[in-house]
């Protein structure tokens, strides 16, 4: 039985920080972040926009296609939790009105829990072919202003419709996994933000995807030359190009820069400028690789590696099927980022700033011009608004 993405569509705010703007307002040659980590825009939400905004945001032209009320089980991925009992999921599964006859659930670490929600699905349904779950991975990333992380910030969502017989791509058994308690990043329960070890970040990173590739060769007999194409969680662009440079000479592999290009630029367009969205990162480059290689992909292979910083790390593969183009959302996700409006960086900093949800009341602004929005919180309990 084939098990895998049988649709898929990601969301992003609709603000964007310019990194030119950044460096401007903090004297910095730009060239540091459009040629050295990679990044031109990250995506800025707006205080009245959360995860499960974004999240809607991105599952509701799914749910249009199909009987939405057949959904079994919402798996939901984020480090970006709105409740620490509460999963961001029953909130989703409320604003997007689905049957109570669905399971919920929310998955975190850091941002592997993507990978971790869509491989559980598969196993839901390979185990009753009658599954259709609907996988959730959403974030925003943020660090502290005025540190290094601070020009890696961003936020999106994907929404992934996971069935027997998918039209996209059949996520194929067998896997290499890698776990090591490290603290490369992490973010205690009373801060909102991230503390980052960026350096020592990048070298466990690299060490967990050389791990889990042998691991992945071990249990599959898959080679490199078995790949076609090759998404990377990229936290930054720069780093999925340190990852394939490092799994080439791994894997005693020695490619063209034309071949480098062709293996993995396509999935990097869309995160070069939306930013790091965590565990939706990976599948971010995913959606960049299906709107931007001008050529047919059927019965070719695709390869995921996602790395969750403290960390957890996975490396697995899909086949692509034929006639796949058909069921594209591309002209959604290129209307969304075309579509955003550029913030100063004052205009930023009132929205970093502006964001307080641990209070007991608070109305906000309406900023977020989509169907879906956090309106508030009163007595501390969240209400969203569906327009």
């Amino acid at each position: 039985m084939n098990v895998g993405i049988d649709l898929i569509h990601f969301s992003t705010s609709d603000y964007y920080l310019g990194l030119d703007a950044f460096a401007e307002e903090k004297n910095i040659d730009v060239d540091k972040f459009y040629i050295g980590i990679g990044q031109e825009k990250m995506s800025i939400a707006p205080p009245d926009e959360d995860v499960v905004s974004l999240a809607a945001k991105a599952a509701a032209p799914i749910l249009e296609q199909i009987d939405k009320n057949s959904i079994t089980a919402i798996l939901f991925a984020t480090e970006s939790g709105v409740d620490q009992s509460k999963s961001a999921g029953v909130f989703l599964h409320g604003l997007l009105n689905l049957s109570s006859r669905c399971r919920v659930i929310e998955f975190k670490h850091a941002c592997y829990s993507g990978a971790a929600a869509l491989q559980m699905a598969t196993t839901m349904v390979r185990a009753n072919p009658k599954e259709k779950v609907l996988v959730i991975a959403a974030d925003i990333a943020k660090y502290d202003v005025d540190t290094s992380g601070e020009a890696t910030q961003g936020c999106g969502a994907v929404a992934m419709l996971v069935t027997e017989s998918p039209r996209i791509i059949a996520i194929e058994p067998g896997s290499g996994y890698h776990t090591e308690d490290v603290m490369d990043f992490w973010r205690p329960n009373q801060r909102k933000t991230a503390l980052v070890d960026g350096k020592y970040s990048t070298k466990v990173y690299l060490h967990s995807l050389k791990q889990a590739w042998q691991h992945f060769t071990e249990e599959t007999g898959r080679t490199f030359d078995d790949i076609q194409h090759f998404c990377y969680h990229i936290p930054f662009t720069k780093m999925a190009d340190k990852a394939h440079q490092t799994l080439a000479k791994v894997a005693k592999v020695k490619l063209s820069p034309q071949e480098f290009k062709a293996q993995t630029l396509p999935s990097q367009v869309y995160n070069r400028i939306v930013g790091n969205s965590y565990s939706a990162s990976l599948f971010v480059g995913f959606c960049s690789l299906l709107d931007n290689l001008n050529e047919n992909m059927a019965n070719r292979r695709v390869s995921f590696f996602s790395y969750g910083s403290g960390c957890v790390a996975e490396f697995f593969t899909g086949l692509m099927q034929p006639g796949y183009e058909k069921v594209l959302m591309s002209t959604s996700h290129r209307k969304q980022i075309e579509q955003r409006h550029p913030l100063t960086y004052a205009e930023y900093l009132a929205f970093y700033h502006e964001v307080d949800d641990e209070v007991e009341n608070i109305e906000f602004e309406r900023h977020n011009k989509g169907p879906y929005r956090l309106a508030g919180i009163k007595d501390h309990k969240r209400y969203y608004q569906t327009l």
